[in-house]
């Protein structure tokens, strides 16, 4: 039975040190993480006690569907609160000093122009996790953000979108 045990312990740690894989940010988006991290703590944790102490007041918790929910939410809460403070933890500041500025990486802002229809877009290139298309923010793991790393002003990129389509971009400029 010790056996089964620790194997079982083996198991869960080999999972959890996949699971905690290191991911980029800039500063500003691991700034908001800490932000949203110590709001969940500070403000959130509180509110979700104070309410299952309400519920607990109420007498009979057999019965008590508030301190259930309560209890319920408690729980989501803790697990967001994990799952947060691991992607901090396993978080690393892209250092921009250190990018080529004459071709696409991650940060790079960059003009195109959509070879088809004219069209001139503006977009910069950041983290999976801060990506936001309303900003003109897009991943640099999305298909677009991946068919356009490593080129130049002036270079000609093609992209299959996930539509199965082909896009022609002809980039304008790039710029940190």
């Amino acid at each position: 039975m010790e056996t089964s045990g620790f194997f079982t312990f083996s198991i869960t740690v080999k999972t959890r040190q996949k699971m905690s894989q290191t991911t980029y940010f800039t500063e500003e988006g691991l700034r908001k993480l800490k932000e949203e991290l110590h709001h969940l703590k500070a403000k959130e944790r509180p509110f979700i006690s104070n309410q299952i102490a309400e519920a607990r007041d109420k007498g009979d918790l057999s019965e008590n569907a508030e301190y259930d929910a309560a209890k319920e939410a408690q729980g989501l809460l803790e697990l967001k609160i994990s799952k947060l403070e691991g992607v901090i933890a396993n978080a690393r500041l892209i250092d921009e000093s250190k990018l080529d500025a004459s071709k696409i990486l991650i940060l790079s802002n960059v003009k195109l122009k959509n070879t088809q229809n004219n069209m001139v877009l503006n977009y910069t290139l950041v983290p999976e996790k801060e990506a936001d298309l309303k900003s003109g923010r897009i991943s640099v793991d999305s298909p677009i953000g991946k068919g356009l790393l490593g080129k130049k002003a002036g270079d000609l990129a093609e992209i299959k979108v996930p539509s199965g389509a082909v896009m022609k971009f002809e980039i304008l400029e790039v710029s940190r």
